[in-house]
């Protein structure tokens, strides 16, 4: 197995260059070179985002809105008006003593429930 150098090379004009300086301050100061810039973006970020997560919920409520209760009830210009008086008594006459039981037609493959 090859044993490799624990020395890294460098070339003599890698020194002069401003990744190299930054590199060597940050090894003297990390938290200034490194931790400060970040928590700065994280805050400016946090306030620059909540103008624009407020504008998505406003666009969001602007869609959601409050509806009354013939629209509610699905009742338009083209319905006919309900009222729960005549529903009332157009249900009390049907006769609900007289009915059969039907089974629902189960797709293909489903378990049907019969033993």
């Amino acid at each position: 197995m090859a044993v490799f150098p624990a020395k890294r090379f460098r070339a003599s004009s890698y020194e002069s260059t401003i990744p190299a300086r930054y590199r060597a301050s940050l090894q003297r100061h990390p938290f200034l070179l490194f931790g400060l810039p970040f928590i700065a973006t994280m805050v400016a970020g946090s306030f620059f985002l909540t103008p624009a997560t407020a504008l998505r919920y406003e666009r969001h409520d602007r869609k959601v809105k409050q509806m009354t209760k013939e629209e509610e009830l699905g009742i338009g210009k083209d319905r006919r008006r309900i009222d729960l008086k005549e529903e009332y008594y157009r249900l009390a006459a049907k006769d609900l003593d007289n009915w059969e039981q039907k089974r629902v037609k189960r797709l293909p493959g489903e378990h049907d429930g019969i033993l």
